[in-house]
């Protein structure tokens, strides 16, 4: 049964500056949509949660958070953030010994939350570490302590713009998961995607993933016009690492997914199976042309 359609769609998506840099047109008139567009900002693990709780009917989410409510969500082709060079990395304060642990199975790591992307990584390739979670930006901190309430941290999983600054608080790269995820698979690594309510009209889904096509076309097309709002929510991001994140996480699978980012989120949904973090389902991954 599909739902019935909201006057005004409340679509989550984060402070990033690839989501602003992609749904500054959507969220502010400048392409057509299906319905009126309200944007709803948060940090990538609060939109995980509530994509639990299918609170919102358009959603950014991580892959690993999507396998868990493939019931009420499908992808959209279009807006996910998906690459080579993007992977979440494990850092480590300099000089604490950490970058000559080498097996991280047993040691303590911090994560940004159980349904991020990048803690899948993580467990896939160290089964037994042991994790503690906070915010993706209390990370950098705990781990340049060398503690987290009292808890000795031996590492630390970044995300996002971490991955240009880690080296200003001191830490070192023990490894690049999405390396090891191309290295493994020979794929880029799907991180992040755009879903709607599997009961929204099949018409609408398809609308919705053209309205987004249709907002990073503009933006593309526009650099200059959403940089005012990109910098309202990048916190204290300099210039550069603003347009360095959007250059690297805004690509080609930002328009459509295409048939080699299919194969790539098919084997991460494949490996969280294996590993237990989700269960199998039967449904299409993708929306589809109505």
């Amino acid at each position: 049964m599909s739902a019935t359609l909201p006057a005004t769609l409340h679509l989550g998506y984060s402070f990033c500056p690839n989501d602003t840099f992609i749904f500054y047109a959507l969220s502010h008139g400048r392409v057509a949509a299906p319905l009126p567009v309200q944007e709803v900002l948060e940090d990538v693990q609060t939109l995980n949660d509530w994509a639990t709780q299918a609170r919102l009917p358009m959603t950014k989410i991580s892959y690993r958070a999507y396998f868990s409510v493939m019931k009420d969500y499908v992808a959209l082709r279009s807006g996910g953030a998906l690459g080579r060079g993007v992977g979440p990395l494990i850092v480590a304060k300099a000089g604490s010994g950490a970058a000559e642990l080498g097996d991280l199975n047993g040691r303590t790591v911090l994560s940004p939350g159980a349904l991020t992307t990048a803690e899948l990584l993580l467990r896939i390739v160290y089964p037994e570490v042991k994790i503690v979670r906070v915010r993706y930006d209390e990370v950098m901190p705990a781990v340049e302590r060398g503690e987290l309430n009292g808890q000795k941290i031996d590492a630390g999983l970044i995300i996002h713009e971490s991955r240009f600054t880690y080296r200003q608080h001191g830490l070192v790269k023990l490894l690049d998961l999405g390396a090891w995820w191309e290295a493994e698979t020979g794929l880029p690594l799907p991180l992040g995607a755009i879903l709607v309510r599997r009961d929204l009209p099949a018409d609408t889904r398809w609308a919705l993933n053209e309205a987004v096509r249709s907002s990073l076309d503009y933006a593309w097309a526009n650099p200059a016009e959403p940089k005012g709002y990109i910098r309202q929510h990048a916190l204290e991001m300099s210039d550069e690492v603003m347009q360095a994140h959007i250059d690297l996480y805004v690509n080609e699978f930002s328009s459509d997914v295409g048939e080699e980012g299919e194969r790539a989120v098919q084997e991460l949904y494949r490996r969280a199976v294996a590993a237990g973090a989700v269960e199998e389902s039967g449904l299409p991954l993708f929306v589809e042309p109505a």
